[in-house]
């Protein structure tokens, strides 16, 4: 999968604002060309702020606090999908929660791997490398049912 096919996945899936940050959008610089999925049902998510993605893109490291996959390699990418407890779990093997004991047994280089996201595992997300033929039918699956828990928050709202 490729950044522009995943983005054009995500978007087609309804009801999704992508953002993808530039000066224009009025994003800090080091987010520039990193692309945020959010849930957005009425078209105006940007307007009422204090959005939460619910899947994000990015292709670059951020330093002194994401580096551990060194997307700073030429051509890597990775997708970032807030999938809850219980689908970490499944996915990983072991709970958010106890991510940090078992941090030191994952490479957070390895491209084309279900991973917990270096620095936002304890918070339930999954992180993939450049998607390919191992995790590309699974990657879609998760974009699928992260849009739903994103929208399954918001119900109460839409009412």
């Amino acid at each position: 999968m490729t950044e522009d096919e995943i983005i054009h996945f995500v978007a087609g899936l309804g009801q999704v604002d992508v953002m993808t940050a530039s000066r224009e959008s009025g994003a800090p610089e080091i987010a520039w060309g990193d692309s945020f999925f959010l849930y957005d049902p009425d078209g105006r998510a940007r307007e009422r702020g204090g959005f939460t993605p619910f899947a994000t893109l990015v292709t670059k490291d951020y330093p002194d606090f994401d580096s551990d996959s060194d997307l700073d390699r030429p051509g890597v990418f990775r997708v970032n999908i807030a999938v809850g407890r219980a689908l970490f779990e499944e996915v990983v093997g072991h709970t958010p929660a106890a991510h940090a004991e078992h941090r030191e047994g994952f490479d957070f280089t390895e491209p084309d791997r279900l991973l917990p996201h270096p620095a936002y595992a304890a918070q339930g997300w999954l992180a993939v490398l450049n998607p390919g033929p191992r995790t590309s039918g699974r990657v879609r699956e998760l974009l699928c049912l992260a849009k739903e828990r994103a929208a399954a928050r918001h119900r109460p709202q839409e009412q």
